[in-house]
């Protein structure tokens, strides 16, 4: 129970900003219809009740999991084992990945289904799987992460960069970047995070151990990036061809509650296939390798229960209350012309949604207990926020802006290389930090509020297209906190050097 409170607290916390920073640009600014309003209300009220339960079922259950995960594919002594095992886990629970789903049928549409749904999750799985699985090995055989990050963003750009060559008129360089950050959702991230928390738990180095802890988030992500970019190669010159069309969602907006009866009926089975696959492979473990007590397996069971529950209310309430209010706000902003205010808000609504992200909740309490309390979680949450302010702001202009003044490239080229040159000029710990901390950035309600928000401002902007303009946004929210947590690092060896430790 205290800790169902605590986590109701800090979910409280950092909702009422995000609804407080919304009515009042609902009573200035923004005076959008009544029932929108009232929407965006119930679905911030059912964000909350969601997330505190998802919390407390990741808690449970898949913390716990995880953890126990590491720890036996540790102890095995096999790399073979390993590689097999962290492979499969991390192909499934990406291919269930809720926002996978939503970037592959994004990407269907644009190339008018000539690419299936199902080939594109597939793919952004098996990078994020060998990738998830390297990043193991490099935690067994205690390989730096930074030359495993700094290898794997190169042959990531190289690829790019042919691409941009060979088919310049059809490449899809800004969804590929964009699927490191769908790959890593609200269970793949404290799943992820909690098994590499239990392999390097077996170092017997603890600095090696504190390390080791993070990192293999931000080296799955990569992997996203690789099936897409390597799918290109085989789409001939013309193909594609389509444009996405706004799919019309099934409800009447005009009627206050239908959009939550949607989604009431969507979300549960939806939710179900994402949970299933973790589900499924820690029924086969406990049954031939983990046989936890009874009391610790049954924990487990309602932490999985608790999780579902949570998650189909957080994910109703983003979709039926929050996403359509983001497309209202930036519309109306940018409609009135005054491109600084738009700018500006969506820095700050930025700032404020990073805040209810699970994801975060997870990787920044794992961050305090590692580091003992010696990195706070309000410092890292600070800097989050930071990049994200920057992140939407950034992203926000290059709508505005003409296109050939500012392009998708003019931001991730610089900007990776800084975060990766900066790795060597800042502790080790924060390299692992930084990339898993972008990672978890693009979340659900990050994603859906913020790629909404920015669809609205590209639909009041005369020469930015809503398709084109909104892919990009997941992969700027995913690189400005690396370089946000870069700086971070930075900060914290000069306070060192200047203590003298």
């Amino acid at each position: 129970m205290n800790v169902l409170l605590h986590k109701a607290k800090e979910v409280i916390i950092a909702v009422i900003p995000v609804v407080a920073f919304v009515i009042v640009l609902r009573f200035t600014i923004v005076p959008v219809e009544n029932i929108l309003f009232l929407q965006f209300l119930i679905g911030a009220l059912t964000v909350k009740i969601g997330l505190i339960i998802l919390l407390f079922g990741i808690e449970l259950a898949i913390l716990p999991f995880g953890d126990h995960m590491g720890t036996v594919l540790v102890k095995s002594n096999k790399l073979w084992i390993v590689i097999i095992t962290v492979f499969i886990l991390g192909f499934f629970v990406n291919f269930a990945e809720p926002d996978v789903n939503v970037l592959a049928v994004q990407f269907a549409n644009i190339t008018n289904n000539l690419i299936s749904v199902t080939t594109i999750r597939t793919l952004v799985a098996l990078g994020a799987g060998m990738m998830l699985a390297l990043g193991a090995v490099r935690i067994v055989k205690n390989f730096p992460l930074r030359i495993v990050l700094v290898i794997a963003y190169i042959i990531a750009f190289a690829l790019a960069l042919a691409l941009t060559i060979i088919s310049p008129e059809q490449n899809f360089i800004a969804i590929a970047f964009d699927a490191s950050g769908a790959a890593t959702g609200a269970i793949t991230v404290p799943l992820v995070l909690a098994l590499a928390l239990g392999m390097a738990s077996m170092k017997k180095d603890s600095i090696s151990a504190e390390e080791n802890s993070f990192g293999m988030v931000g080296t799955m992500a990569v992997g996203a990036i690789f099936g897409l970019l390597l799918l290109n190669f085989f789409i001939k010159p013309g193909e594609m061809a389509g444009v996405q069309e706004m799919t019309d969602e099934l409800y009447d907006r005009s009627n206050l509650i239908a959009p939550f009866i949607y989604y009431l009926r969507k979300e549960p089975l939806v939710t179900l296939q994402s949970l299933l696959p973790i589900f499924l492979i820690f029924l086969f473990f406990q049954k031939f390798k983990l046989r936890l007590p009874r009391i610790a397996f049954r924990r487990i069971i309602m932490g999985f229960i608790y999780t579902y529950i949570g998650l189909v209310l957080f994910f109703v309430g983003v979709h039926a209350g929050f996403m359509e209010m983001g497309r209202v706000i930036g519309e109306q902003l940018a409609t009135r012309g005054n491109h600084a205010l738009t700018i500006g808000l969506g820095s700050i609504l930025g700032m404020l949604i990073i805040l209810t992200e699970p994801a975060v909740y997870v990787l920044t309490h794992q961050i305090e207990d590692v580091t003992s309390g010696y990195l706070k979680r309000k410092t890292v949450l600070t800097f989050l926020a930071i990049g994200m302010a920057f992140a939407v702001g950034l992203h926000v202009l290059k709508i505005i802006a003409d296109p050939e003044m500012i392009n998708l490239w003019h931001y991730i080229l610089p900007g990776y290389a800084f975060a990766l040159i900066m790795m060597f000029f800042t502790p080790k710990m924060f390299t692992g930090i930084s990339f898993d901390s972008g990672a978890v950035s693009s979340g659900p309600m990050t994603v859906t509020f913020i790629l909404a928000y920015s669809q609205g401002v590209a639909e009041a902007v005369p020469h930015a297209d809503v398709l084109r303009d909104s892919f990009g946004v997941i992969v700027m929210v995913t690189m400005m906190p690396v370089i946000a947590l870069q700086i971070l690092g930075f900060i914290y060896k000069m306070k060192s050097r200047k203590v003298g430790v």
